[in-house]
């Protein structure tokens, strides 16, 4: 059975499975999440609009969502870190259309404490 990745980032833990492997969940400490909301960038939108007449990828949005979901982590783990967290388990990503233009990008595990 193949299984995501375990990576750290700032001292955490961050892990999309239930658990740590090798490890034992010692308490839990709740919800923790991180957003950010962006905008689409006319000049990536001429650049999609180009793209999308020839193929291939949306190197612009690609770009955009990347720092998205980069903002929205560190978020999470700073809310996780000020609980005393040292691993947020369960990971997931949500977006939402907030305005015209414009998406959240949603991020959100359980914190816990782990031996």
């Amino acid at each position: 059975m193949n299984r995501p990745p375990v990576f750290s980032r700032a001292a955490l833990i961050l892990t999309t499975l239930e658990g740590v492997p090798g490890k034992t969940i010692i308490q839990h400490l709740g919800l923790v999440q991180g957003s950010t909301v962006r905008a689409k960038h006319i000049g990536r939108d001429i650049a999609a609009g180009f793209k999308n007449l020839v193929g291939g990828e949306l190197r612009g949005y690609t770009e955009l969502l990347q720092e998205a979901r980069e903002e929205a982590l560190d978020r999470m783990t700073s809310e996780a870190q000020q609980l005393g967290a040292n691993a947020v388990v369960n990971i997931r990503f949500a977006t939402s259309s907030v305005a015209q233009g414009a998406a959240e990008l949603f991020a959100y595990g359980t914190a816990v404490r782990v031996d």
